[in-house]
């Protein structure tokens, strides 16, 4: 793609077309000098890599047409342009906006064709090659550019690129020379790679992952191939290796060794051996050298228990001198589908997992390191196993850290199509069209070729919400071909005619359940699947419970009557990690997070974006809290707490329960009573044991007391991911203890009250209150103590509650809504006073509560006993009548109290919010917050704050 407007008709819009020049596919790896810098692993440790991030000049233009021609030249005055970081999505600067879609594409869908209005950036840097480099071939990687690039040198075009997400490779040996060079990159938002690209995010453009250059021998390993096979009882194993050498060298044919080593995790030796290699004379040739060696009993990978060898690759001359050594970390790991059970090392897995987008509130796509790290050390700490990477290769780094911390991944190709479900019968979709399959093969290829020796990959995935086409089974094909120990995994695949697994969004559990079981049914059926693939294939959930705003719920049901229960149902990955927002602030300085239609980007699917377990800045909300509890590792049962014996089950895929360590405690109404700590008992995995808890039945407790036996299952030792003492389950169990009822205040010894009755009011005044109700309106208007007021407006019954997300999105609320339960009206029929005693007055309100315009409503009534001393109890009662919908948003009473009472204390679950079908995390206990403190801070305001299952609450 040359610098002027003629010359770059249709590089952009030809599916064809999917590259200039650019090297072939490779596993990812750096190459080292000698075996010590390479043990690092550390990028910084090796001369032969240049990392290029930093502040490059940049110019935006609004086309094509209109970026400054020639500004490849060497000579172009670039210095009245702008500075731009790199790695950075450019509209973070400023450089046109965001645009959040969902499904719909932002352009006219005319493929291969993009608009005219094709935002376009010019980046340039200067770079320096060091002498030392001067008999190297010389490589520029770009890891990540959105959406089509192309490069010059000095001047010079070197090469072409499409596909967002997915890295590209130039030997630019040619171009450059000693000292001072000039890179020249024009990067286009829109391209025919577009098509490819429509997943749920923000559309984002410009590099956005790192740059570097790569100095390598003339003759070197260019690519590497790591494949462990275990025996049929999954314990011995054999290392396959196969490295492709190549040559830049016009000579004769040269003679290679390349020299195999493998290290356990203490740094041991465990293999050690030889290859020969002969690499034909003549400019990039190539030699393949194959090699497999036995591993006796290797320690194996799993998430549970990642443990890494690491294997030296020196490559050395016919004199035996190092030429350059490439190390690979290496985990013994076997992934296979026997009848319908999904194994790895033997045994079915459950995948606990999360759909992970790439997203930075600040700096867009670009997701540093530490970033990284930060999600995969939340994802441990809340017993999240497994990510799949939503809907596109990841960073490569990410894979590194999956590997190491231990998180099973689905990767997933950067193929989406969605929009095309708009045309009808996806007219015109590219994974269908023939003319297409050259880019979703080259972007299969590319994803499998760079992730392959990851042992953290359990499966490829085709892609998302495409549809299914022919590509599909062209890409499947290769995948096969160049990886055939991994299941291919896709979501769209509604016949089965290439996926491994059957995969589905959104199912309700109890269709999971039928999957389970195998059933032939009928609803199953229904939601498209043919032939008698979907009863006899391994199952996952890749999207199964929408995590946007004040959700999910209904988690415990799919993992305790589904997942749990049958091995061919593999678990499920949550939609999704995190909430997509853009930090931004208002004129005074206050800080929130945009999304759709936030920056005037239309057409925009509005908050839909802003759908994670954690908030933008990455604090978890109350869903990963809960997502947490319900997929911990142990369970506990009660077997006789009178005798304190309980039951663990150890829902660990491969480690018993000797790596935590169990501590107790007995609370009566929160208060810690007797506390200590049990051995834990060596439960396999899968397994069961019993252990004993040795404390005492209390005696005689507190009338109304809670007596709770509290379990913690915390880490014996430090690990990658968190601290010794880091808790991974607990449980609470009632005890068996008896308490006597709380002692009957005597209303004989109670002070009287005064009542004052008038046409329009009740009065009750006693030695330290008074109080006043309205039979107008049957509210309460003032209660007072001490001359303290005590409310602001009195309780009122109410049936609505404010939307969630959720309720939004698919309009949930919408019953209710048309029965008129958020505009309700409230009739007065009656108010009947009654003095029980001389301190007792008993106030009952009737009344209907009903919606304008239609005739349903509730027939209601209010009872207040006032009593002497103070104390106000407070009975409902209602009866439906009409056609209701089936639920109700909420039952409850609403009132307001004065703004400085907002200290509050309450025994129930806590401290966070919880919901009827999200309280799993709530623990039982006495807590204390402020007001201020119930409050969740959803991006989009929402119901939200909720505390079940409360004994008693007071506000001070």
């Amino acid at each position: 793609m040359n610098s002027t407007s003629a010359s770059l008709a249709n590089d952009w819009e030809d599916p064809s077309l999917t590259h200039r020049n650019r090297e072939p596919a490779r596993a990812y790896f750096l190459p080292y000098p000698d075996e010590i810098s390479a043990l690092t692993f550390d990028r910084g440790a090796t001369p032969w890599f240049k990392l290029l991030n930093g502040v490059w000049k940049f110019h935006y233009s609004p086309t094509v047409a209109e970026a400054p021609v020639g500004f490849e030249s060497e000579g172009f005055d670039v210095s009245n342009w702008g500075d731009i970081p790199v790695p950075c999505s450019w509209q973070m600067l400023g450089y046109g906006h965001p645009h959040y879609t969902n499904v719909q594409y932002p352009f006219p869908v005319d493929p291969p064709h993009v608009p005219t209005e094709n935002p376009t950036g010019s980046y340039r840097r200067d770079f320096f090659i060091g002498k030392d480099w001067k008999e190297m071939r010389i490589f520029l990687r770009f890891e990540g550019v959105d959406s089509a690039f192309c490069i010059w040198v000095n001047g010079q075009s070197v090469g072409f690129s499409k596909g967002s997400r997915i890295p590209a490779e130039f030997d630019i040996t040619s171009f450059v020379r000693d000292g001072q060079n000039t890179l020249a990159v024009r990067v286009l938002q829109w391209s025919d790679g577009s098509y490819c690209e429509d997943q749920d995010m923000w559309w984002l453009s410009g590099i956005f992952r790192d740059v570097c250059l790569l100095a390598r021998p003339q003759v070197r390993i260019a690519d590497v191939q790591v494949r462990t096979l275990l025996d049929p009882n999954w314990s011995d194993a054999k290392l396959e290796l196969r490295v492709k050498l190549r040559t830049s060298m016009l000579s004769t044919p040269d003679k290679r060794q390349v020299w195999v080593q493998s290290l356990d995790a203490q740094q041991r030796l465990v293999l050690d051996n030889t290859m020969a290699a002969e690499v034909a004379g003549g400019l990039n040739n190539w030699a393949v050298v194959e090699f497999s060696a036995g591993i006796p009993n290797p320690h194996k990978w799993s998430a549970e228990d990642p443990y890494l060898y690491t294997l030296l690759l020196t490559l050395k001359d016919a004199d035996g001198k190092t030429i350059e050594v490439v190390p690979q970390r290496v985990g013994f790991r076997q992934v296979e589908i026997k009848g319908d059970r999904f194994l790895v090392n033997g045994v079915p897995i459950k995948l606990k997992g999360v759909n992970r987008h790439e997203h930075h509130p600040d700096l867009g796509r670009a997701v540093p390191l530490e970033t990284m790290i930060e999600d995969i050390l939340l994802m441990k700490r809340h017993n999240v196993n497994a990510v799949r990477t939503s809907h596109y290769c990841d960073d490569p780094r990410w894979y590194d850290l999956c590997d190491y911390y231990g998180l099973y991944v689905i990767d997933e190709c950067d193929l989406e199509t969605h929009g095309f479900c708009l045309q009808k019968d996806w007219k015109g979709n590219p994974a269908e069209d023939p003319a297409w399959e050259v880019a979703c093969v080259d972007r299969m290829v590319r994803m499998v070729e760079r992730d392959k020796n990851h042992p953290c990959i359990v499966m490829w995935s085709l892609g998302n919400e495409s549809h299914i086409g022919r590509n599909h089974h062209a890409m499947a094909n290769k995948a096969r071909e160049l990886d055939p120990t991994r299941p291919i995994h896709y979501e769209g695949d509604y016949g089965l005619e290439v996926a491994d697994v059957f995969s589905l969004m959104y199912p309700h559990f109890e269709n999971v359940i039928k999957i389970g079981q195998a059933q032939d049914d009928e609803e199953v059926r229904a939601l498209g699947y043919k032939g008698n693939g979907y009863v006899t294939k391994p199952f996952v959930c890749c999207e199964y419970a929408h995590a946007m705003g004040n959700g999910p719920g209904g988690l415990l049901e799919y993992w305790e009557e589904a997942f749990y229960r049958y091995d061919r149902l593999c678990g499920g990955f949550i939609w999704e990690w995190l909430d997509h927002g853009i930090r931004q602030r208002t004129p005074d300085g206050r800080e929130y997070f945009a999304y759709g239609g936030d920056f005037g980007d239309d057409p925009n699917d509005g908050n839909f974006v802003i759908d994670g377990l954690v908030f933008p800045n990455r604090k978890p909300s109350p869903g990963l809290i809960e997502y947490k509890k319900v997929i911990e590792p142990v369970k506990v049962e009660p077997v006789d707490l009178s005798k304190g014996k309980v039951r663990l089950i150890n829902r660990h895929d491969f480690l018993s329960l000797d790596h935590l360590h169990l501590s107790w405690s007995v609370t009566a109404d929160g208060d810690v009573m007797q506390s200590g700590q049990v051995a834990m008992p060596s439960v396999p995995a899968h397994g069961t044991g019993e252990v004993t808890i040795p404390y005492t039945i209390p005696v005689n407790p507190t009338p109304a007391t809670d007596c709770l036996l509290n379990l913690s299952f915390s880490l014996a030792g430090e690990a990658t991911w968190a601290s010794q003492g880091h808790v991974v389950a607990w449980a609470q169990l009632p005890l068996p203890v008896e308490t006597p009822p709380a002692p009957k205040v005597s209303i004989a010894s109670m002070p009287p009250v005064q009542l004052i009755e008038s046409t329009k009011a009740v009065e009750v005044r006693g030695a330290t209150f008074d109080l006043c109700f309205d039979r107008v309106r049957a509210v309460l208007t003032s209660w007072r103590h001490e001359g303290v007021p005590l409310l602001v407006s009195g309780p009122r019954l109410n049936f609505w509650r404010a939307i969630t997300d959720n309720d939004r999105s698919w309009d949930n609320a919408a019953p209710c809504r048309n029965a008129g339960l958020h505009r309700l009206q409230h009739r007065v029929d009656a108010v009947d006073v009654e003095r029980v005693a001389d301190a007792v007055v008993r106030i009952r309100a009737t009344v209907r509560i009903a919606p304008p315009v239609l005739d349903k409503g509730f027939a209601c009534d209010y009872t207040y006993t006032v009593y002497g001393s103070g104390a106000v109890t407070m009975a409902v009662h209602g009866v439906p009548e009409g056609d209701m919908p089936p639920t109700l948003p909420r039952i409850g009473l609403q009132m307001q109290l004065p703004g400085v009472m907002d200290k509050v204390r309450w025994y129930g679950r806590g401290p966070g919010e919880s919901y009827r079908d999200s309280k799993q995390a709530g623990r039982f206990g006495l807590w204390k917050a402020t007001v201020d403190e119930l409050y969740t801070p959803y991006v989009f305001p929402q119901e939200n704050g909720n505390r079940t299952d409360i004994s008693w609450v007071s506000l001070t």
